[in-house]
């Protein structure tokens, strides 16, 4: 009888023990994720997702996001079948994406970044000094018209008032960008001064692309080799390399002064004539929709997206109160900072033809 009871306790053990096996997988799964999603994204983000925080974070939501980086405007020449969603950084390129697999819209815009020009503080002071900058402590406008006013009549630093007392300020004046036939922000730049530099109109049609063609060759052509991601362009800034004026996202910015490195004697000015950067999710499967739904919804992944210096869509409040502690170098609420409509995208390609060419 002992031995039967005993039989029988063992059994029940094992089974206790099966059970806590079992319970324990089950409140594992409940925080790994269960579906791995792929994409391609621009270097830009590459940073947020390989964040631990947003690893788990969207681990916790069922999701493991593997990616591969790209320009923006190259994912059009890639060839996504087997991907699950494509992440350029702005909507010109993600509706070229979305119009050539059929996906639906609208589609999901998590977060968004205006372009900036980083400049050093000498040369921010002569800009200032010469009309084409105005200064508030770090930051400040850039005075788009006068600059591409100065850009069309190849002016020089040695020409500008006040630069002979900085030996770094020599040879044309121009901001470096990226790549505007590969890369998202070099064409918004285009976008931005051909608005300007066609009086405010946004470019339609080959007319329009022909009347600033000049200027726009200009801009790009002064700058020899370009970089094809801001990533890299915004390292040698940092560093002391390179140009004085760099082209970057002001995200870029926001996510170093929230790492609370030193940014030396970082000046940012925002352009007053700019385009911002919206970061839109192309949805190549059902999951791919799902995920960027969920970066666009959930308030852990907003959070760590403005941890990363992005501005969440619809919700200014939570960038604010995170960048309270950095506004002498960010302008918050893009005060005196006009918005440029983006041309189509075929426009937008053949500027940035015609630019490099």
């Amino acid at each position: 009888m002992r031995r039967i009871a005993g039989i029988v306790l063992a059994v029940l053990l094992i089974g206790g023990v099966v059970a806590a096996v079992v319970a324990g997988r089950n409140d594992q799964d409940k925080g790994t994720a269960t579906k791995t999603v792929q994409g391609v994204i621009g270097s830009e983000k590459a940073e947020f997702f390989a964040d631990p925080d947003v690893v788990k974070a969207l681990a916790a939501k069922g999701y493991t996001v593997k990616t591969e980086t790209s320009g923006s405007w190259a994912m059009e020449g890639l060839d996504l079948k087997g991907y699950d969603f494509a992440f350029p950084s702005s909507q010109a390129p993600a509706d070229e994406l979305a119009d050539k697999y059929h996906v639906r819209q609208p589609l999901p815009r998590p977060f968004y970044s205006p372009l900036v020009v980083v400049a050093h503080r000498s040369a921010a002071q002569v800009l200032a000094a010469n009309g084409l900058a105005a200064l508030d402590k770090n930051t400040g406008t850039l005075k788009m018209a006068a600059y591409l006013d100065a850009a069309e009549h190849d002016r020089t630093w040695q020409q500008l008032k006040g630069a002979k007392a900085h030996g770094e300020l020599s040879g044309t004046l121009y901001i470096t960008t990226t790549d505007p036939d590969t890369s998202n922000s070099g064409a918004l730049y285009l976008a931005a001064a051909s608005y300007v530099a066609d009086g405010g109109r946004v470019a339609a049609d080959t007319a329009a692309v022909e009347r600033t063609a000049p200027l726009m060759h200009k801009l790009i052509s002064v700058q020899g080799a370009q970089q094809s991601s801001t990533d890299a362009a915004f390292r040698d800034f940092i560093s002391g390399a390179g140009n004085p004026l760099v082209l970057v996202y002001e995200s870029q910015v926001a996510a170093l002064l929230a790492e609370g490195q030193d940014v030396g004697d970082l000046t940012v000015l925002y352009p007053d004539t700019t385009a911002n950067s919206d970061h839109t999710v192309v949805p190549l499967t059902p999951q791919g929709r799902s995920l960027g739904e969920l970066l666009s919804s959930d308030p852990t992944l907003r959070e760590l997206a403005v941890r990363h210096g992005f501005r969440p869509q619809g919700a200014t409040a939570e960038f604010t109160a995170a960048t309270a502690s950095h506004t002498a170098y960010l302008n918050q609420k893009l005060t005196g900072v006009r918005q440029a409509p983006v041309p189509a995208s075929k426009v937008l390609h053949e500027m940035a033809r015609r630019a490099g060419n």
